[in-house]
């Protein structure tokens, strides 16, 4: 049904309850007016709280009736005390606004502990805890996900934060060629992943409107739902494995799996490039993994034997240096 369409049929509504109930004081048309503005204020309260979450109003909820529960308590307290009905019945009203008003407050500032908050209760033994993936945009542009996924190697739950979708839309929205392309292949790679995985995807509609930066608003919701990160992003790594979440980066992933090569191997190698030093030429394994040549610049574009002499382990990858053989 179209939104207006029902917000016309409600101040309709509004209008004919105003006709009957003012109808028996004799004031039909006042009665018709007033049911219109009624509904009108009704109907502009609720376009004003659109941007409230569920969770936000969950908490709120949650504050209101703990209020209430200390606001009885205290009251019954008093209760005992040889005070007039009148004070008795004043005070109690004022005490249930103060606490109702607290409890509301301090549910929505550390909304971060109340995890038995509706939204985010997960009802499960605790020998079979169910795995909550939060999904970086990085990760989502990458595109090794789909694959990843396709495998089996990742199971549970992916979640797919809103503010995630919105960057990626931000991205395929942009004036730069290739920004706007990156977008669009994460877009993309997302209607992939939700159509042919066969997971378990969720989009989150939790935000931070505090929190400015996407990795950080990532951070903490990963806290918040006790999740993973799966993600490419090395500084992203880094910065919420400091605050103890654990993140599942694909690039860790492609290294681990990659063939272990010893010094004194032989290969096959077809030379690209030059390298950094003095006569180095730069050739690569089908997996990426970067080979340097000693003495072997002369020989850019053709493909040579060489000897493993070195490999180096680094936080881009791995680095192979070898030898022509003689």
């Amino acid at each position: 049904m179209n939104l207006l369409f029902l917000r016309i049929l409600f101040v309709f509504s509004g209008m004919v309850i105003g006709f009957q109930v003012m109808s028996i004081n004799d004031n039909p048309i006042l009665g018709i007016f007033l049911g219109a503005l009624a509904a009108l204020v009704i109907i502009l309260l609720e376009v004003g709280v659109r941007k409230v979450s569920v969770g936000g109003l969950s908490r709120s909820v949650f504050g209101l009736i703990l209020g209430l529960i200390v606001a009885k308590l205290v009251g019954d307290a008093l209760s005992l005390t040889p005070m007039a009905p009148d004070t008795l019945a004043m005070t109690r009203i004022v005490l249930s606004l103060i606490f109702c008003y607290l409890g509301m407050v301090l549910a929505l500032r550390g909304k971060d502990e109340f995890n038995i908050v509706i939204p985010y209760v997960r009802f499960r033994r605790q020998d079979q805890a169910e795995a909550v993936i939060v999904v970086d945009t990085s990760v989502i542009i990458d595109g090794r996900i789909v694959d990843i996924c396709k495998t089996k190697f990742v199971s549970g739950k992916l979640i797919i934060p809103r503010f995630v979708l919105k960057e990626l839309q931000q991205i395929a929205d942009s004036t730069d060629p290739i920004k706007r392309q990156r977008g669009r292949r994460g877009l993309e790679m997302l209607h992939t992943l939700q159509k042919d995985a066969g997971l378990d995807i969720v989009l989150n509609e939790e935000d931070f409107p505090e929190v400015s930066e996407v990795d950080a608003k990532l951070v903490k919701l990963a806290k918040l739902l006790e999740a993973k990160i799966l993600t490419v992003d090395f500084n992203l790594n880094r910065v919420a494995s400091i605050q103890g979440i654990k993140v599942l980066n694909i690039n860790e992933l492609a290294n681990a799996i990659k063939p272990v090569v010893f010094p004194g191997e032989h290969m096959q190698i077809k030379l690209i490039r030059e390298g950094k030093e003095h006569n180095q030429a730069v050739g690569y394994l089908d997996d990426g993994t970067m080979v340097v040549v000693e003495d072997a610049r002369r020989l850019i574009g053709q493909e040579v034997r060489v000897s493993v002499t070195t490999v180096l382990q680094t936080q881009a990858g791995r680095m192979i240096f070898t030898k022509m053989e003689k």
